[in-house]
């Protein structure tokens, strides 16, 4: 049996032509560290992912990049409308790419999941609310089908200008809730014409996000997809819709799809499912690798899944299963850079352990945010990873953050970061 290590280290070839050097992938997290104004890359951010560039890591994927200036999910999402960026663009593309990772633009539109302090009236598919969040979002306004057209376009725009400022590729948020999932799901789509009323129909809009961004980049061009396995909703998006929307997306000739779960109003993505999970399935590491075997019954699109991988034995045995084909830390990124580079060459067989918490559930989701919010600001001042951080200290300096960022107040942290397991 092949080695972990070379198992992690095997190149994959994407159907774009495009060469991965191995496995593992960074995959996406909310940096929240563009420019609050304008939505332009910062010089921190550049120098975050300058850190993650010598991380050893294949791919590199950003966190939203937002295609709407009205459509935000966080204060200080990167922005890309049109080329008024593209200088900090190329320099964000090739302080990481500078030692042979690929960078994908992570490109989104959060739909009803913008806050109100962002987004004065919010878009989805039907006007439907987010339920809980104490206020924080107001209830969407359903889209008009010229709208749709228009958004359709917004998403191959940004993905035109992600090409020309050096990104290797770009991944389209079907995930999480976001626009895109609002869509695929029969609880928020409620629809009855083109863009809605089966699942044929609910899929349609992300089909033609991919067919739009495909004729405004090139062949060469790396497109992917992060979709949803499962809302965890009843009556929501489920695995069997999800296979179907993978089979379609294999059609239209999608290089790669990321695995998750979950939405703002069940955060499956950070972990949540877990606790109900049998012990064999723990033992696996991975929140949705289930999920994944199903998927790849049916489909030979390259597979990469997110959420809980921690040992490089887990990750191996995960892709000599043929469940997947690449893996994705997050996380673990934000204290340990170079996890990688040494999950490659042997010297760490897994992601260190860290202990942090309040002791109060509530705010245990918002202490996690911050805290790895905190340690990727500090890598991005060239400081290390502070592991004694406590979960309170991490909600205060999270909040002294915010403030001086946002010192009027009018815009708040979203109640969901998107910080993968």
């Amino acid at each position: 049996m092949q080695p972990s290590t070379a198992v992690l280290a095997s190149p994959l070839t994407l159907r774009s032509g495009a060469v991965l050097p191995n496995r593992i992938i960074k995959a996406a997290m909310s940096e929240t560290l563009a420019d609050l104004a304008s939505g332009e890359p910062t010089e921190a951010l550049i120098r975050l992912y300058e850190r993650w560039g010598k991380s050893g890591a294949g791919v590199l994927i950003t966190g939203n990049v937002m295609i709407d200036s009205g459509a935000t999910g966080e204060p200080g999402n990167v922005i890309v409308e049109d080329e008024r960026h593209l200088a900090a663009l190329r320099r964000w593309s090739s302080a990481a790419q500078a030692h042979g990772a690929h960078l994908w633009m992570q490109i989104n539109h959060a739909g009803r999941q913008s806050p109100k302090r962002l987004s004065r009236e919010p878009v989805a598919p039907s006007a439907v609310a987010m339920r809980g969040f104490f206020g924080v979002f107001r209830k969407p306004r359903a889209l008009e089908a010229h709208e749709i057209e228009a958004i359709i376009a917004r998403f191959a725009t940004t993905a035109r200008v992600a090409r020309a400022a050096g990104f290797k590729g770009v991944q389209i948020h079907a995930a999480h809730g976001y626009l895109i999932g609002q869509f695929l799901s029969p609880l928020t789509n409620l629809r009855d014409d083109a863009w809605g009323g089966d699942p044929a129909r609910r899929r349609r809009f992300l089909i033609e996000i991919v067919r739009a961004v495909r004729a405004a980049t090139a062949p060469n061009f790396t497109v992917t997809v992060k979709l949803n396995s499962a809302d965890f909703q009843r009556g929501g998006f489920e695995v069997g819709e999800a296979t179907e929307v993978v089979k379609a997306l294999e059609a239209e000739g999608v290089d790669l799809i990321e695995i998750s779960g979950g939405t703002y109003e069940r955060p499956a993505m950070a972990g949540s499912e877990r606790r109900k999970q049998k012990a064999s399935t723990v033992a696996r590491e991975a929140y949705f690798l289930e999920y994944a075997e199903q998927i790849r019954a049916a489909t030979k699109v390259p597979l990469l899944l997110t959420g809980g991988f921690r040992t490089t034995a887990a990750m191996a045995d995960a892709i000599r299963s043929g469940a997947i084909d690449a893996i994705g830390i997050a996380r673990p990124m934000t204290y340990e850079p170079e996890l990688p580079a040494r999950l490659l060459d042997g010297t760490a067989t897994g992601a260190g352990a860290v202990a942090f918490g309040t002791g109060v559930r509530r705010l245990d989701d918002l202490a996690n945010m911050a805290w790895y919010q905190h340690q990727m600001v500090r890598l991005a001042d060239g400081l290390k990873p502070d592991l004694n951080l406590s979960g309170w200290r991490a909600l205060w300096r999270g909040l002294r953050r915010m403030n001086r960022r946002a010192p009027d107040r009018r815009v708040l942290a979203s109640p969901v970061a998107e910080l993968a397991a």
